[in-house]
């Protein structure tokens, strides 16, 4: 795909929408009509959606009545959200269900350009498969490799939701230019976690994103939903937040609440903090060939 320069003007506003989702697909779909119109009154020339925002999140059991719910690229949500950014002259991250063909499933992101056009798409490639997280019976992971997108407003990174916690990830994204990397999700707690747990997993969340802005230099923002979901399902902890390249968080939704949130991102600052940290240049590639390891035992030694 042609690649197309960026906006070069210093500062960029994104918006985040965090959403407490229903049964309805259509309806989904009009609430994140009615994020995307506010975070553009607000400012916002980029927002992004939370992960497989048209549904609630039903890889908390294993059912193929679920996959129903996937739609093809184009499809529904693809041509709602064109005409809504070419509308608003915003680029907007829709993540969606894909149905790539009868019994090719993926959990995708598409980037929507300014004018409308699909940019390109991201196939989540870390799929998880743990206690109401059943991804691997739902999703095949991606091929396409990691997602850097230009648009018209910045080079956007897309990772989504169990991708964030890969450095690595991080990485290559950031390598192939990245200014900023958003992370659509769909994470929360057990009903069997206490407090204590709880809290500490948000906290290893946070950490682990703020890390990867640290590490790479760029922006990153996280966009969760939020509220319950199946009986007694899963509590969404919402608290989306978008913070800067030296990790520090400058915005953040609440935990309990459907939210829209929206900051401003400086390519200025961006430059300062690799400047004043270039670990970018320090990076002593030629000793990382061991990372296409799975683990370094003896036999992967020999």
């Amino acid at each position: 795909m042609e690649r197309r320069l960026s906006s070069t003007v210093d500062d960029f506003s994104v918006g985040l929408v965090q959403m407490t989702c229903v049964l309805n697909q259509d309806q989904n779909r009009e609430i994140a009509v009615q994020g995307v119109r506010s975070a553009v009154k607000n400012g916002a020339r980029i927002v992004c959606l939370q992960e497989l925002f048209s549904s609630q999140y039903f890889c908390q059991t294993e059912d193929v009545k679920c996959f129903d719910l996937a739609e093809n690229i184009p499809g529904p949500s693809t041509e709602l959200f064109s005409a809504l950014a070419k509308e608003l002259s915003v680029v907007i991250v829709v993540p969606i269900f894909e149905k790539r063909t009868a019994g090719l499933y993926h959990n995708s992101a598409a980037v929507i350009d300014s004018t409308g056009v699909l940019v390109g798409v991201y196939r989540k490639l870390h799929i998880p498969d743990d206690p109401q997280y059943f991804e691997k019976f739902y999703f095949t992971p991606g091929e396409l490799g990691y997602g850097v997108f230009d648009t018209t407003v910045a080079r956007i990174g897309i990772l989504i939701c169990w991708d964030q916690w890969y450095p690595e990830a991080a990485r290559l994204t950031a390598l192939e230019g990245a200014e900023i990397i958003f992370y659509p999700s769909a994470i929360g707690w057990l009903p069997t976690e206490s407090q204590r747990d709880g809290l500490m997993q948000v906290d290893a969340w946070r950490t682990i994103q703020r890390s990867h802005a640290i590490a790479n230099g760029v922006y990153v923002a996280a966009v969760n939903r939020v509220g319950q979901e199946g009986n007694p399902g899963l509590s969404f902890w919402g608290q989306s937040f978008v913070c800067d390249p030296c990790g520090q968080v400058i915005a953040e939704a609440s935990e309990n609440r459907s939210e829209v949130l929206v900051a401003t991102c400086s390519r200025a600052i961006l430059e300062e903090q690799r400047r004043a940290w270039p670990f970018l240049r320090d990076r002593r590639i030629d000793t990382y060939g061991p990372i296409t390891k799975r683990f370094l035992d003896n036999l992967s030694k020999s």
